[in-house]
């Protein structure tokens, strides 16, 4: 195959899979695959081609979001500070969380039938979760018992919360309060631990 028609069918494939994660987080995962292709600017044809089933498009989205996010910690650590990066990392997952959920009605029964897709993406968020919190641990700036469980549970909680009253700012001020929780204090009790 010629090296530009591979670049010509790597390019379609990545624009398939990043239309179909705004499509499926707008729309559901009921939106036709045909909408999909159009928007992509290929042809059915090309998308049968990468994915002959829509449970195959919803894997490989959901597999690529996952994969692009947890890829995202380092990067950002590289441009930004610990902490900033962390924030920026936590509304990258509120965003990766509001796709999932548009394929909420898919995405359990593929999860249950594609064997370790569901290790796969728990142990990548949680390693992408670990660099961050070691950088900010290893610059002073978080606390040393910070789990990665726990803040996995608080952002999914957070997610939850958001996407019931329909509020993404929501998401973004909960946030806050959990890297505010997450940070070093000066020692200096609150008023609500003193009460």
């Amino acid at each position: 195959m010629p090296r530009s028609l591979r670049a010509d069918a790597k390019a379609n494939h990545e624009r398939l899979l990043e239309v179909a994660a705004r499509v499926f987080a707008t729309e559901g995962a009921d939106t036709t695959l045909k909408a999909i292709a159009a928007e992509a600017g290929v042809g059915i044809a090309t998308l049968y081609r990468r994915f002959p089933t829509r449970e195959d498009l919803i894997e490989a989205t959901y597999r690529n979001e996952t994969d692009r996010l947890c890829a995202s910690a380092r990067r950002l650590l590289q441009d930004l500070a610990p902490t900033a990066a962390l924030r920026e990392w936590m509304e990258a997952f509120v965003d990766y969380m509001l796709t999932k959920q548009g394929m909420a009605d898919a995405l359990p029964a593929i999860l249950a039938t594609r064997e370790g897709l569901r290790l796969h993406s728990r142990d990548a968020l949680a390693q992408a979760v670990t660099t961050l919190l070691q950088a900010g641990i290893a610059a002073g700036r978080l606390r040393k018992d910070a789990s990665v469980n726990d803040v996995l549970m608080a952002l999914g909680g957070i997610t939850l919360i958001s996407g019931h009253e329909h509020d993404r700012d929501l998401a973004s001020r909960l946030i806050t309060l959990l890297l505010d929780g997450l940070a070093v204090g000066d020692g200096t009790p609150s008023a609500a631990s003193r009460a």
